[in-house]
């Protein structure tokens, strides 16, 4: 008698959440040929299937770049209820963060149809700077030296006092600052993109930039924003102020422009690379089709690859600090041209298995691409933030001193989570993490999802979990030891 077969592998178990009522499931992941899909099962409402990659090789490659996480200086909350309902840092969580977002304001000059954040013209909450420096500090008491922070919103260039909160920032210890923009005050007053200059080197932008075409563009943010991001461009060019361009990515409306805006990335000086992340469902982008219109990491992986970037199959890897979540490339450049410079580390030091800091000279490819690229001069930061400041959750890169971040160029996926493709595993190893007035530090895919609008204290009802305490917590000094 022959036995039937499965029409998959079973890789392994997980917890995600029920699509419906956002309660724990229990999840198999299984491979259908080169696709990964999750099945869920939720006692009241079923089993569902979920579509989480479209490349299964990748897929299974990213458990090979796990790395061990770097704790936080300090743990903010106790771990009682259990992942994701202790999020604050709890001891249980895996990884310090590495990105911290402080939002500032829920005022906005856009209604942008994919905002995560529910952010508007109408609304008018800010906060004081007080406030804020208290977060600031919060975050400098967990991490020390915070290696990358984000100050946001809202559009948080509308903040009225947004210069002073980028002194407060600067005044602390953090290696690294970014501001988060949709362009338009850059674009409109050019003296204002002078004051943001004082705050380099160390200084970032993190632009808005989702598309080169005007339906994609009312599509993602409700208005042709062409003029606006290409005079903002125009002002950070001409004041030397180091951009990231993010892109958020819709199936079918602006995935197949991917190449289009690394290209276009690289036709500016100030540009230092492009991040694209998918949309999420949470806030007012809640319509449409898990399995049919979602953008997947492993889309925008094969997006980089074969649209003519200048970046192949080896020079884009998994970060390890969270592989299955974040995919990277770094690149020297010399003007439009790119030397992609990941494939040429070895995985065993980029995982933690060899030593912390990778020295160019024991690497004769890596060595031979850096001198080459060095015969020209490095201008604006490169004698301060050096390019082994900014891999991020990668060892120490030690390279020329005449090589600064000014010769970098970067490209990330970044794949945040929702009520289709939570992992409670990459929710442990997330690194991405939200600063919040109530001094917690969360991460952001928890945070969107349960605790922006409270959705936390209702699954805790739900679940017949006692907000005052279980007997069978465990202490936080317990748990940290």
């Amino acid at each position: 008698m022959t036995r039937a077969i499965r029409p998959h592998l079973f890789y392994g178990q997980t917890q995600s959440l029920c699509e419906i009522c956002l309660h724990p499931a229990a999840t198999k992941i299984i491979i259908e040929g080169n696709e990964v899909y999750f099945l869920k099962r939720c006692v009241t409402h079923g089993v569902q299937r979920t579509l989480v990659s479209t490349d299964a090789e990748y897929y299974r490659r990213c458990r090979d770049w796990l790395k061990p996480g770097d704790l936080p200086m300090t743990f903010l909350s106790r771990t009682e209820f259990g992942c994701p309902l202790d999020c604050g840092l709890c001891p249980d969580h895996e990884q310090h963060s590495c990105l911290a977002l402080i939002e500032i304001n829920d005022h906005c000059n856009l209604t942008c149809p994919v905002c995560f954040a529910d952010s508007a013209p109408q609304r008018a909450h800010q906060l004081d700077l007080p406030v804020i420096e208290r977060m600031l500090d919060l975050l400098v008491r967990s991490e020390g030296e915070p290696d990358l922070l984000q100050i946001s919103g809202g559009e948080p260039t509308l903040h009225p006092r947004i210069l002073d909160v980028l002194r407060a920032a600067k005044k602390r210890p953090i290696r690294h600052l970014m501001l988060n923009t949709n362009g338009l005050r850059l674009a409109r007053e050019p003296d204002f993109a002078k004051q943001l200059a004082e705050f380099t080197p160390g200084f970032e932008i993190y632009l808005q930039f989702d598309s080169l075409e005007r339906d994609a563009l009312l599509q993602i943010r409700g208005a042709d924003l062409r003029g606006i991001r290409q005079q903002a461009l125009e002002n950070l060019e001409r004041n030397n102020i180091a951009t990231t361009l993010v892109a958020v990515l819709k199936k079918g409306v602006n995935d197949q422009e991917i190449g289009d805006i690394v290209r276009h990335a690289l036709t500016w000086n100030c540009v230092r690379g492009v991040t694209f992340q998918p949309i999420q469902d949470t806030g007012r982008n809640q319509a449409f089709d898990k399995n049919r219109d979602r953008v997947l990491l492993s889309d925008i992986r094969r997006g980089l690859i074969e649209q003519n970037t200048g970046f192949d199959a080896a020079d884009i890897i998994p970060l390890p600090c969270n592989p299955e979540a974040i995919t990277i490339g770094y690149a020297l450049r010399d003007g439009r041209r790119i030397t992609p410079i990941t494939s040429l580390l070895p995985r065993e030091l980029l995982v933690g298995e060899g030593p912390n800091t990778i020295a160019y000279e024991k690497y004769p490819a890596l060595k031979e691409r850096l001198f080459q690229l060095m015969s020209l001069s490095a201008a604006g930061e490169a004698t301060d933030l050096k390019l082994r400041e900014l891999l991020c959750c990668l060892p120490q890169f030690e390279v020329p001193d005449a090589l600064g971040y000014d010769r970098v160029f970067r490209v990330l996926g970044i794949q945040f989570l929702d009520r289709y493709n939570f992992c409670v595993a990459q929710v442990k190893r997330s690194c991405i993490h939200f600063v919040t007035p109530q001094e917690r530090i969360i991460p952001f895919d928890t945070y969107n999802l349960f605790y922006r609008d409270g959705t936390d204290r209702r699954l805790r009802r739900e679940l017949g979990l006692d907000a005052a305490g279980r007997s069978s917590s465990i202490p936080l000094r317990e748990l940290a030891d």
